[in-house]
């Protein structure tokens, strides 16, 4: 508990009862902001404690309004996510009071459900209002309406980028050919009200992890199922520490100990178990799209069958930037040189030798279709998808690749270069250019992050094949275009923290769009109003 005792000892008595410092510092903000309004200050100390107890309700209310009223106030920094970051940093500068200051935020609303985004919303219009400018980077369809202005640029990703295709007001825009103006003023959407029948069933029985509250959770397979509910509700301990973990302790022998819960029933349903996350696709930043989907490996394979490197001797490793060889031994394959710099942060500077190609003269005399192995590793995805087109293997890889959205990506993109969205999208391709024999159930976590509504319509026709195919996927997700398009939701909440953790509605998106008691039935109804 990191305090001694006797400081452990000191109490103030609220309406749940007193409460010690570290009691206080275990609550979620949204609690400790009621509680601390309610405080009843000693008779002796009135006045001191009076203006501290404003101060500390004005912070937490703060953190509370930019929709973080579901964390603990002692949670450690290292397990926030990038979001939840940002929106700590954006609670400190609406105390701040400060104005003609320039705001500059990369996706504040990843992670929070459409009603916690319209409070967002509503405190960067207060840093508006002070004086101040906020620029927001977003896809939000929501935050991107709430603009003064809107800059879209395009017109698409990648080399067809990088233009300023439009600027003006959110009405402007939607006047506009372009793909957020087509996005802005596209008709009234439609849920999904068809109900897809399923033989089979998983049930998590009794988890009880966190703020779960015990009641079984079925999971329909065979269908795509989205995981929904407010910011803190539950639907990470259900599907991460619950699910996941308990799957991956049956399927991959894993020693990570699962969340409180009875049991599943309807393990002998699944043969596999893939967990599509947001980690980085590799420890090294030499782990690339290209190695990890196991493209490269058909490229080294390729080139040691050249009339060169037959001549040559060259077998495939010949051809790998990790093994002595073929790669430039000055940076070993790097292509850059790492300089200590001791107490700043480490500079990488391009290899003098290779001039950042990787390997060795000799290895680039090879060539392709014009084309060295290095060359090949610069290309885009979707240059790599033209390129390959008539090599069988090669061309469903690059495909499935080019059809989760990442086209832009270049086939040797180092890993720790890549964004938790993009890193969860190879990882999808992965697999959806594997035959995966059996039943597989896919696991993921905001699949939509850092998407444009154009790309996430392609991540969902790749998700329904997956489905079609005859395979189960649960989702969790806030994007309400993915949302509206399941085919069964599990709805936590009813709000987050405490008042989590229960099933608020289950069926069609259309039957839960009817429940009065759900916060994702009423984003539903709005968003198809």
């Amino acid at each position: 508990k990191r305090l001694k005792k006797e400081y452990l000892a000191v109490t103030l008595k609220g309406k749940d009862g007193a409460k010690g410092i570290d009691e206080l510092c275990s609550t979620p903000i949204g609690e400790a902001l009621d509680w601390v309004g309610t405080v009843e200050g000693f008779a002796d100390r009135q006045v001191a404690m009076k203006g501290v107890l404003a101060e500390l309700e004005k912070r937490l209310s703060f953190l509370d309004e930019v929709g973080l009223g579901y964390l603990a106030l002692d949670r450690a920094s290292g397990t926030l996510s990038g979001g939840e970051i940002q929106r700590v940093r954006l609670a400190t500068q609406l105390g701040a009071g400060l104005a003609g200051v320039l705001y500059v935020l990369d996706e504040p609303s990843v992670g929070l459900h459409p009603l916690d985004n319209e409070r967002l919303i509503q405190a960067l219009q207060r840093l508006r209002d002070s004086g101040n400018t906020v620029v927001v980077v977003e896809h939000d369809e929501a935050m991107v309406k709430a603009a003064d202005q809107v800059v879209e640029i395009g017109p698409a990703a990648g080399k067809h980028g990088g233009e300023l295709v439009a600027q003006g007001t959110p009405a402007e825009i939607a006047k506009l050919d372009t793909p957020t103006g087509c996005w802005l003023r596209r008709g009234v959407p439609t849920v999904n009200s068809r109900k897809r029948k399923s033989a089979f069933k998983l049930t998590i029985k009794g988890p009880r992890e966190n703020n779960l509250k015990g009641e079984d959770v079925t999971i329909p397979l065979g269908q795509l199922v989205g995981v929904t509910g407010p910011s803190g509700s539950g639907k990470s301990t259900l599907v991460d520490r619950v699910l996941r973990r308990a799957l991956a302790r049956k399927f991959h022998r894993a020693k990570d100990e699962p969340g409180k819960h009875e049991g599943i029933e309807g393990l002998e349903y699944l043969e596999k178990v893939v967990i599509v996350d947001q980690s980085p696709l590799g420890k090294s930043p030499r782990s690339n799209p290209a190695t990890y989907t196991g493209a490269f490996d058909l490229v080294r394979d390729l080139f040691s069958q050249l009339p060169l490197s037959r001549q040559r001797g060259y077998k495939a490793g010949r051809f790998s930037f990790n093994v002595k060889g073929g790669r430039c031994e000055k940076c070993q394959g790097g292509g850059s040189i790492r300089i200590d710099m001791h107490f700043l942060p480490d500079v990488w500077i391009e290899c003098e030798a290779c001039q950042g190609h990787r390997y060795n003269r000799e290895t680039l005399d090879v060539r392709y279709r014009g084309k060295s192995v290095a060359d090949i590793l610069e290309m885009t995805i979707e240059e790599g998808r033209e390129f390959f087109g008539a090599v069988p293997r090669l061309s469903v890889i690059m495909n499935t690749l080019f059809d989760v959205g990442l086209g832009y990506v270049r086939l040797g993109q180092a890993a720790n270069t890549l964004s938790g969205g993009e890193a969860q999208r190879v990882k999808l391709a992965c697999e959806l250019s594997k035959s995966a024999p059996g039943h597989t159930l896919y696991l993921l976590d905001e699949p939509t992050t850092g998407l444009h509504y154009q790309d996430v319509q392609v991540l969902l026709e790749a998700l329904l094949k997956l489905r079609d195919a005859g395979h189960s996927l649960v989702v969790v997700e806030h994007n309400l275009d993915v949302i509206s398009v399941c085919d069964h939701i599990i709805d936590l909440g009813p709000t987050g923290g405490v008042g989590g953790g229960n099933i608020v509605a289950t069926g069609t998106p259309a039957e839960v769009r009817k429940s009065e008691k759900s916060l994702t039935g009423q984003a539903l109804r709005d968003f198809t109003t």
